[in-house]
């Protein structure tokens, strides 16, 4: 469900940090119901209503959510309750011990976050003055090409920082504002982003270092189908759908991040697909990697978001294609 939030109003600069201000701020609103106004609605809206409704999406647990924002749970339930009232929606499902975000919540959870990440990006006195241009990468970020885009720019911009972090979500931060542009792999299909392709990857198979597959030169897809496959769901990109319908693995293991499918593989609880270049980006001793002659190679991706946004992002996707450019030509 598309959730509208306008976040200009007088309001948003005032932040509090009491569990008195968020009970205040739900006491104002206990007589507007979910009729309320469009204007009403969105001055009642401030930051400190998004950071806790995001703390809770985080921990799924007020009492968890109070504690790391250092409020009591009466406020933090109070300051959510008060931010749903002023939207006429539903975010968290608070009818099991465990609490969900509702289909709004979801919806609204990666809006909240991408207004936060604006507001703290815009109040932040050290980057008005030096403004870095994030670069997020869920895994292996540029490959082989990660060390040269990173000196090149530091000569020819040394007074735009470019900040490389690692966020593993499938699109690295970028839905969420968490960066200003994303390097990704495969197929993307996130609403209001910009991709563009630099190059593709060859995939390969990981598999324990001291297991029957490692002995073996290359590998085949149907050579992995037989066991359990490692999936990270999270951020990576490999799917049973990379597999023939009638050739599914047998079983798989899901993980949420890189670390933790190295060690399933590792530990010989299954095997797994990635890019060529996560040999050299995310080495173990006890991950074997193997060519995968007949899975189809990987696109890599720089992608950023349809709207205005830093002023070197064009300077950055030119340096990128320049380097790979130069690779070719060798």
């Amino acid at each position: 469900m598309p959730i509208g939030l306008p976040l200009c109003s007088p309001r948003m600069s005032t932040e509090r940090s009491t569990g008195q201000s968020a009970g205040g701020a739900a006491g104002k609103g206990a007589g507007k119901g979910a009729g309320s106004s469009a204007g009403n609605t969105h001055r009642a809206i401030e930051i400190r209503h998004l950071r806790a409704f995001l703390a809770v999406a985080e921990e799924s647990s007020i009492t968890r959510a109070a504690a790391g924002l250092r409020l009591t749970q009466p406020a933090v339930s109070r300051t959510l309750a008060a931010l749903e009232r002023h939207l006429g929606l539903r975010l968290v499902d608070r009818s099991t011990h465990h609490l969900d975000l509702t289909p709004e919540g979801v919806a609204f959870r990666d809006r909240a976050a991408a207004a936060v990440a604006a507001f703290d990006a815009a109040t932040d006195a050290e980057g008005l003055r030096r403004w870095p241009l994030r670069l997020g990468h869920a895994w292996s970020a540029f490959g082989r090409y990660t060390t040269p885009l990173l000196r090149g720019w530091q000569e020819r911009y040394p007074r735009t920082p470019l900040e490389l972090r690692r966020i593993d979500d499938r699109t690295a931060g970028l839905t969420r504002g968490e960066v200003d542009a994303a390097l990704l792999r495969g197929p993307v299909d996130a609403p209001g982003l910009v991709t563009e392709v630099l190059y593709e990857e060859e995939r390969v198979a990981a598999v324990a270092a001291d297991g029957p597959l490692a002995s073996r030169a290359t590998l085949r897809l149907a050579d992995l189908a037989t066991g359990t496959v490692v999936l990270n769901t999270v951020s990576g990109t490999t799917t049973p759908e990379l597999w023939p319908p009638s050739a599914r693995p047998a079983a798989t293991l899901t993980v949420a991040n890189t670390d933790d499918w190295l060690a399933a593989i590792a530990a010989g609880r299954g095997t797994g697909v990635s890019a060529a270049s996560t040999a050299g980006m995310h080495p173990h001793a006890g991950v074997a990697y193997r060519p995968l002659v007949d899975a189809p190679a990987l696109p890599v991706l720089l992608a950023r978001r349809d709207a205005p946004g830093h002023p070197a992002l064009d300077d950055l996707a030119a340096l990128a294609r320049e380097i790979v450019a130069r690779d070719a030509d060798r």
